[in-house]
């Protein structure tokens, strides 16, 4: 029997499919789908991410089939070749990928079949022939990245020793995703390097054709890109290292810049020259306030690479005492809970909290009820209320965020550390 959970965050696997194709800059998504799909599934996701969406398109402005009963009984392929050719005379896109709802999953249509006859005419037409029903949101970056390695990505006769892919900060999935990934990369081209974000600069579907030249993919999260990480070995010969969290603040920065030096044997004195002047630039700044902000007991409900993140800073960093973290998104791998579970009690200069693993918003707000220390909670917009009947102090830094507006805000690295205690003061 299925299990049911309270208010889950995020969509089905197509609302995450559309979020991170809305995140690349020109490219439309094609829905081949009934009624209601496209603004749903961009409500779910993009919706709840800070107020932003797609800025080239998104929502009810993505072409779709629309699939009613005819389409059920007697088929929609003629209706997506229609759709298809409709979006390429109006939407002056670089790519159009198409996307299956459950209706076209369930009756089976032959999407690569029509999609083939655009590729023959030289348009950049993919299929992407999985079914919302097929997972949950966070599927849709994994799906996304299998797609473009079997279809997109090209094999490069040479590699570019200087040039990394960025991986694991999921559009939307993380409101804060843009400046985070403005700030990883600014960091990273400190040390010498070039960097794929895919996401930001207006990097497009160009840039993804020529990912297999990097030395390195650099994989931010502790679980998810296991299976595209293996396959983009497998066949472009590009090895991958994962950093298993958001690196939050001086500590854990400079641990993912040693890691990455490390992995492409950078020059030591080059890398210690730009920790020393990122650390030097945020410790100039923490010392301004210095007992600005109180003692704390935190708890922090988000998803696993957030939850590191923050958890690891505030207790490492910043002194205050962890003593809850909820992580709100499903782990079904054992070796994924393990080093979860690592990265939030290896501290060192805080006892481990307790971890808990649940999606279901009745759980959560029943361990958070349950836990009389708190007197803060890191979360999304779910945990808001929970936060005020304990009548302690709540800032909303995690997916689904839905009353705040995030463009280019990071928490990652040094300066975003500085932006999450601004925060912090800002909510007491």
């Amino acid at each position: 029997m299925s299990e049911v959970i309270e208010n889950p965050r995020g969509g089905c696997v197509l609302a995450g499919i559309n979020s991170v194709l809305g995140a690349i800059d020109r490219v439309c998504p094609i829905y081949h789908a009934g009624p209601g799909c496209c603004m749903q599934s961009t409500a779910s996701d993009q919706g709840q991410s800070g107020n932003k969406n797609s800025c080239f398109v998104s929502s009810v402005s993505i072409p779709s089939t629309n699939m009613l009963e005819r389409e059920v009984v007697f088929g929609g392929t003629k209706k997506l070749q229609t759709t298809i050719q409709g979006a390429i005379d109006i939407i002056d896109a670089d790519a159009y990928f198409v996307l299956t709802g459950c209706t076209a999953g369930i009756i089976g249509d032959d999407i690569e079949s029509v999609t083939e006859e655009f590729k023959e005419k030289g348009f950049c037409v993919y299929p992407i022939d999985i079914p919302g029903f097929a997972g949950d949101s966070n599927l849709g970056y994994e799906v996304i990245w299998n797609t473009m390695i079997d279809q997109v990505i090209e094999k490069s006769d040479q590699t570019d020793e200087n040039l990394v892919n960025l991986f694991g900060i999921i559009p939307y999935h993380d409101p804060f995703w843009s400046g985070n990934l403005e700030e990883i990369a600014r960091l990273l081209k400190k040390l010498g390097l070039r960097v794929n974000t895919f996401f930001t600069g207006h990097q497009s579907i160009e840039t993804i054709r020529n990912a297999s030249s990097a030395a390195l993919n650099i994989i931010i999260h502790p679980w998810i890109f296991k299976g595209p990480a293996r396959k983009f070995e497998e066949k472009f010969g590009v090895p991958s290292i994962r950093y298993p969290g958001l690196p939050i603040g001086a500590s854990d920065t400079r641990r993912f810049l040693l890691t990455v030096a490390d992995a492409l044997k950078l020059d030591d004195k080059r890398v210690n020259q730009v920790i020393g002047e990122e650390d030097d630039y945020v410790y100039h700044y923490l010392a301004q306030a210095i007992g600005t902000l109180s003692w704390k007991k935190f708890g922090v409900v988000a998803d696993a690479s957030t939850a590191i993140g923050i958890t690891r800073y505030l207790a490492n960093d910043y002194s205050f005492t962890p003593v809850l973290v909820v992580i709100s998104e499903p782990i079904f791998r054992k070796e994924d809970k393990e080093r979860i579970i690592s990265e939030l009690t290896n501290l060192e200069y805080a006892k481990p909290p307790k971890v808990v693993f649940s999606a279901d918003q009745y759980e959560i707000n029943k361990t958070l009820m349950e836990e009389e220390d708190l007197t803060l909670i890191i979360g999304s917009s779910n945990e808001e209320e929970i936060s005020s009947l304990k009548e302690v102090q709540f800032i909303a830094a995690a997916f689904p965020i839905k009353d705040r507006l995030i463009f280019n805000r990071a928490y990652a690295g040094y300066r975003g550390s500085l932006t999450l205690i601004e925060d912090l003061y800002d909510n007491l």
